[in-house]
């Protein structure tokens, strides 16, 4: 088949974020304008740049939610954190995906401890394996169709990055072996696992 998104794709579900696949999922803390910290997962994440190592999510807006708080805060407090989700954490990240009020505690909704970061004044969450500090560098809108507001995708510079001892073997970080989920279309994920290496031409380690 062959469809033009803007005409519609004439099937029972969009298959565009099925064919993306798979998605890292960020899952970031920031701090909400009285000082409480709100957690929230997104699929539309990825590292954009690695000297200095860049970031970016995005997020979009609906008519009931004008603004999702993550994308609010991160450039309000110009600074969020990336909290990495590994299979134990998936029912906690899933919790804290739920739409609740502005200002509403998704650590005690999903039953998360939080720990002090080192560069910025958000929270981590205590059970991830790896979190990143990120200082808000900039927001671009991206048009949506229809009457919803825009997209924003918020870029946020790496600025500081936690890893439990544990995780490092060899001085390398194995995502497999710390089952790393990913988001697939749908309502499917995946747990990171049957790897293989494959070095690129000229390339004699990696």
């Amino acid at each position: 088949m062959f469809y033009e998104p803007r005409k519609g794709h004439g099937l029972s579900r969009d298959p565009f974020k099925a064919l993306v696949t798979p998605r890292p999922i960020g899952w970031f803390t920031t701090l909400n304008e009285d000082g409480g910290v709100n957690i929230g997962p997104y699929s539309y994440f990825n590292a954009v740049a690695d000297d200095p190592p860049f970031v970016m999510f995005s997020s979009g807006a609906r008519e009931d939610v004008a603004v999702k708080d993550s994308a609010r805060n991160a450039a309000a407090r110009g600074e969020f954190v990336h909290n990495l989700v590994t299979f134990d954490l998936k029912d906690a990240m899933n919790a804290t995906s739920e739409e609740v009020p502005y200002g509403t505690e998704e650590a005690a909704l999903a039953g998360l401890e939080l720990a002090p970061c080192t560069l910025v004044k958000t929270p981590r969450i205590a059970a991830a394996v790896a979190s990143f500090e990120c200082r808000y560098h900039s927001t671009v809108e991206i048009p949506q169709n229809g009457q919803d507001g825009p997209t924003l995708m918020v870029l946020g510079e790496v600025i500081g990055i936690h890893i439990r001892d544990s995780a490092l073997k060899d001085s390398r970080f194995d995502p497999e072996a710390e089952r790393i989920i990913a988001r697939l279309g749908y309502a499917n994920y995946a747990v990171v696992g049957g790897t293989f290496r494959m070095l690129r031409p000229g390339i004699t380690d990696a």
